[in-house]
């Protein structure tokens, strides 16, 4: 006889208002990684990969956009509706070091090594800051106009020391030389972009835009585009990173959590949040994903229901 196992998730409370980002960190020696949460209430959580909670970031006084993690789990990255992006020590809690915009920092990412930050917002600028020399002005991404987007900024990635990508919604994707910090290679979509996240394992951009979902390679001028066209419009989507053979999205339309075939075919519709999806994160080892809502939760759902794994117990 065959045991279904239906997919419950693990919650993982403690935020008071919609979770507006997640981030997994790189796979660590011991096979374990940390998930940083961003929300509305202007406090990032740091939590360990069974979604207990580590502790939360005090400091900002706005909305939190987007937050990050460093690749040796060191330090941890946060841009704000506050006008700062701040650089936090993810042992201690403590602030670091922060760094005043003009306006709300929508998304952050650290560079590999990580000794450099960089950001973006609504003032449609890109700053970089040396982490090694924080008091030092920034060096800015340009485009035209002294901007390097015609509209809000809404993620910037550190692919590589030498390479950055950033995304907005003037529906431009863009990559950058950071050493002589100038365009390499563009694609423009007909929509806003409104989101875009790399899978460090297997070197991709996951990228929704209207009602697709693209999966780009990270390197510029690496073809092909793979791109999936959906009946709904995603919020965020995340690819399976070791299988490659699925996705997962989240909508802003409805409260669901969708899995999806490559090309596209729906697997599975899970059901549990209740608000609206703002975003949605494979883990490293591919064996869960991070769902958070305007219902101000995290979810946690098994890529293989039933899977004795972390928490989960083989619960049916």
């Amino acid at each position: 006889m065959t045991t279904t196992f239906k997919s419950v998730p693990l919650v993982a409370p403690g935020h008071t208002r919609p979770v507006t980002h997640l981030s997994f960190s790189p796979l660590q020696v011991d096979k374990s990684y940390l998930l940083i949460s961003s929300c509305k209430d202007g406090n990032p959580m740091l939590r360990d990969w069974t979604g207990d909670w580590i502790g939360t970031f005090i400091g900002h006084k706005g909305a939190v956009w987007s937050s990050k993690i460093s690749t040796d789990t060191s330090i941890a990255a946060s841009g704000s509706a506050d006008f700062t992006a701040k650089i936090w020590d993810s042992y201690t809690g403590h602030s670091l070091h922060s760094f005043p915009h003009n306006h709300i920092v929508r998304t952050v990412a650290l560079s590999p090594t990580p000794s450099r930050l960089l950001t973006g917002g609504q003032e449609k600028k890109v700053r970089i800051f040396d982490l090694n020399r924080p008091d030092a002005p920034p060096d800015y991404l340009e485009d035209t106009n002294g901007l390097a987007h015609e509209g809000t900024i809404k993620s910037v990635i550190w692919v590589a020391d030498n390479l950055g990508v950033t995304a907005g919604e003037d529906g431009n994707i863009k990559w950058w030389d950071m050493r002589s910090r100038t365009v390499v290679e563009k694609i423009i979509y007909p929509t806003p972009v409104t989101s875009m996240e790399l899978s460090p394992e297997i070197g991709r951009l996951v990228v929704t835009s209207g009602h697709s979902a693209a999966f780009i390679s990270a390197v510029p001028n690496v073809l092909p585009i793979h791109v999936v066209n959906l009946t709904y419009s995603p919020s965020s989507a995340s690819i399976h990173p070791i299988l490659q053979d699925r996705f997962v999205t989240g909508s802003l339309t409805d409260e669901w959590v969708r899995v999806h075939t490559m090309d596209g075919g729906e697997r599975e519709i899970l059901k549990g949040h209740h608000g609206p999806v703002h975003c949605i994160e494979f883990s490293p080892d591919g064996e869960l994903y991070a769902s958070g809502s305007e219902d101000g939760t995290i979810r946690l759902w098994q890529t293989t229901p039933g899977k004795t794994y972390g928490l989960w117990q083989g619960s049916t």
